[in-house]
């Protein structure tokens, strides 16, 4: 078998048409096509009917993060337009904390037209339930761990404001670079979840943006057990692959959270679960080397749990998948937490092998990228069948695409 590192990126081309990427959603997300491919056999439905080809019984697990309006626009006196992307939060560096902390916040941010920025405070008034306020923006130093995020301190003079309340009063929702177009209004509302909670994301789990309530309705209806997690999507997500095989590619580390409920719905379905998107299959997957950890040492430090890049192919593992979910409940109980949170860094190539995730429903990815990688290691290789029958029977790609269910 290949060594991951070894794999070539070239691999995992296709030809994919700008006028097959979907600029904008349908009107009724339900109604999009549903590509089933079920052990090797390729057909293909509308979204609305997916719950028919679920089995009775089956646990159902859906990221519930919600995409924050992450973008901010600064106009120096030179008229120079400064962007600051908030990535990941750095003072208070927990998620929730950080949205509802007064004054000011620290955030690791991607800087658009930095060469204009050396130095300096960035301002701007903002209108915030009726009053002015002055927001500034001081960059104090790069993330020593990617060089492409700066960590700046934003303050307001109002301290009965929270950052969240400056973000929803002035910040853009953040949209796919590929869309090339700008975030619209209708975009604050299809681009969510119709379940999203959880604020955190710079892009959205785009396969849940299928979902309606109706079609939630029918999954229960079916006999389908549904919970959710929280992995908060990153910029990283289309991080494009510039090395020629995937050992030069460094995969974005995201914020994940898991409730102790959940660890428990896993064992009572025997340690699987049907994925809904590949945000849900990385945080799920996480969960069996972190379990894997939690087995080799139970004392270990909730900062240790942290999943690498290469972790699941750097030795063999014997841990069975209840085992390793078991020591994950045990690890919670005795450390009296509710819930899990860590951070994973997990790639999924071919030759990894699935622990948690048995069927998975997801949208059509981008040529040489991470996730297409994660499709073919989950369908033993068949990527291309699936994927020609989509570009030959006019399905709809990326974000604002169709879907598709599969069942290796």
């Amino acid at each position: 078998m290949i060594n991951p590192k070894d794999i070539h990126i070239s691999d995992f081309n296709y030809r994919l048409p700008d006028e097959r990427i979907a600029k904008y959603p349908l009107a009724e997300r339900d109604s999009s096509k549903l590509l089933i491919y079920n052990k090797g056999v390729v057909s293909e439905d509308h979204f609305a009917s997916l719950p028919k080809y679920l089995p009775q019984g089956a646990l159902m697990v859906m990221n519930n993060t919600r995409v924050i309006r992450a973008r901010l626009h600064f106009q120096k006196s030179t008229g120079a337009v400064i962007e600051v992307f908030c990535m990941e939060p750095s003072f208070p560096a927990e998620y929730q904390e950080n949205f509802v902390h007064t004054g000011s916040v620290e955030w690791f941010c991607m800087i658009g037209n930095l060469k204009r920025w050396k130095d300096g405070v960035l301002m701007r008034e903002i209108d915030v339930k009726g009053q002015t306020l002055c927001l500034t923006a001081e960059r104090l130093e790069a993330d020593s761990g990617n060089g492409t995020n700066h960590r700046v301190r934003f303050a307001w003079n109002d301290p009965s404001v929270s950052f969240s309340e400056v973000l929803e009063a002035v910040g853009e929702l953040p949209i796919p670079p590929y869309l090339n177009r700008e975030t619209e209004e209708s975009d604050l509302r299809t681009y969510q979840t119709v379940y999203s909670k959880v604020k955190g994301s710079v892009a959205a789990p785009t396969a849940g943006l299928h979902f309606t309530p109706a079609v939630l309705e029918a999954v229960d209806a079916a006999g389908i057990e549904r919970d959710e997690v929280t992995l908060h999507v990153g910029a990283g997500t289309f991080k494009p692959v510039k090395s020629d095989t995937m050992g030069g590619h460094d995969m974005h580390s995201e914020y994940i959270v898991v409730s102790r409920a959940t660890i428990g719905r896993l064992l009572s379905h025997g340690g699987h679960a049907i994925a809904v998107g590949t945000t849900s299959v990385r945080t799920l997957e996480s969960l069996y080397y972190i379990g894997c950890k939690i087995v080799h040492n139970p004392n270990i430090a909730e900062e240790k749990l942290h999943v690498g890049q290469w972790e699941p192919y750097d030795h063999v593992e014997t841990v069975d998948t209840l085992s390793a979910l078991q020591a994950v409940a045990d690890w919670m109980d005795a450390n009296d937490q509710k819930a899990l949170h860590t951070t994973t860094q997990i790639i999924i190539v071919p030759g990894y092998s699935y622990h948690i995730v048995r069927m998975m429903i997801t949208n059509f990815h981008q040529p040489q990228s991470t996730l297409l990688l994660l499709v073919s290691a989950f369908v033993g290789g068949n990527w291309r069948t699936i994927y020609d029958y989509a570009l030959a029977h006019d399905f709809r790609f990326l974000s604002y695409g169709d879907s598709s269910l599969l069942i290796p």
